[in-house]
């Protein structure tokens, strides 16, 4: 029984000494190539223009004309939100407007137009009688008590017509101040009541509807999320430690989890120059140069935005460092190398090997 346990382990040992001599040194040849520093950052696609819907008033959710995936024309009537105080005081307003318009009310005018013209008459016949009255006073052929019982009339009907401009005028500003009062209430009322009734501000497609019919809604949460159809934008975080190495026009190569064995080329576009104080990032927005087939708002992406190429140059996979600053010849020697500029796989070797050397990776 001990010589066959002893022989079992003979054998395995044997085994894994046979395979560990088997294992052969991973190589590569020393060559010129293009490496890349770049500022990683985070992000989200974005609809173009993608906003949520907010509800201007308090209420509950009575009408929803649009279904998730659905295309809209801006102005489209999106929800409404019950208004039955609203609506009644529209009605209200309206009943005012009709009641104070200016044109309903012009037969007061008439009626005291009437009056100014028989005032007017009244005064140009008692003031030739007067005329009269004062030439016969002088010739003394009437007393004087008839002269001034004339002079009276003619100053009393004076009085009359004057009196009836100033009415005539003064009811000719109020229907007018009524009117425009009456008016403005009936469009304040009406803005009042569109509130209730929420449109689309863009022709774009409904990406998301956050309530349901019969639901409150407040304007603090947002009822929808409504944007571009067929144009996308990519919105990215950077960190407040990088931000100043970014710039308009830098390329960008986008990672996306939808599309794992592709990238896609992107560039900056804009730098929204306001610190998040609660993440210590800046938010950097870019456009696709060659945009995904198909692709959705809020989808994740890591970006990674070019700093500084450098073509033609010795680089090597990061992996054959050894202790981050020497690598190993294939003929065995172990060199100290002078770094240049890293990405995330590969290393610029500015001195201590030839595009001529062999380096391997030693076995453990």
């Amino acid at each position: 029984m001990e010589i066959y346990l002893f022989n079992r382990v003979f054998i395995a040992c044997f085994l894994l000494s046979l395979s560990a001599c088997s294992k052969k040194a991973e190589s590569i040849k020393v060559n010129f190539g293009t490496i890349t520093e770049s500022v990683y950052a985070s992000g989200i696609i974005k609809s173009q223009n993608q906003y949520q819907v907010f509800a201007p008033v308090n209420g509950i959710l009575e009408t929803i004309f649009v279904a998730e995936d659905d295309y809209v024309n801006k102005g489209q009537v999106l929800f409404v939100i019950s208004n039955e105080i609203s609506k009644l005081s529209r009605e209200n307003a309206q009943l005012l407007a009709n009641f104070n318009d200016f044109e309903g009310n012009s037969n007061k005018l008439k009626e005291l137009k009437l009056n100014i013209d028989f005032s007017k008459n009244k005064m140009l016949l008692d003031s030739i009688n007067f005329k009269r009255q004062k030439s016969l006073f002088e010739e003394k052929i009437i007393s004087k008590s008839q002269f001034e019982q004339s002079e009276l009339l003619f100053q009393n009907s004076n009085t009359q017509y004057n009196s009836s401009l100033i009415k005539y005028s003064d009811l000719k500003k109020q229907l007018n101040f009524s009117d425009e009062q009456a008016k403005r209430n009936l469009q304040i009322s009406e803005k009042s009541e569109s509130d209730f009734i929420i449109k689309s501000e863009l022709r774009g497609k409904v990406y998301s509807i956050l309530k349901e019919k019969g639901e409150m809604v407040n304007t603090q949460t947002p009822i929808a999320v409504v944007g571009r159809a067929s144009d996308f934008l990519i919105e990215m975080q950077i960190d407040e430690n990088d931000i100043v190495r970014i710039k308009k026009g830098q390329k960008i190569i986008i990672h996306m989890d939808s599309y794992k064995s592709k990238t896609f080329e992107a560039v900056v576009v804009k730098i929204n120059p306001f610190l998040n104080e609660r993440s210590k990032t800046f938010t950097v927005e870019a456009k696709f140069v060659n945009m995904p087939e198909v692709l959705y708002p809020n989808l994740s992406l890591e970006a990674n935005i070019i700093i500084f190429e450098q073509n033609n140059t010795i680089t090597i996979p990061r992996k054959y460092l050894i202790d981050n600053n020497f690598v190993m010849k294939k003929s065995g020697e172990k060199v100290k190398v002078r770094k240049g500029l890293l990405d995330f796989e590969k290393v610029e070797i500015l001195s201590g090997i030839t595009k001529n050397d062999y380096l391997i990776i030693p076995v453990e």
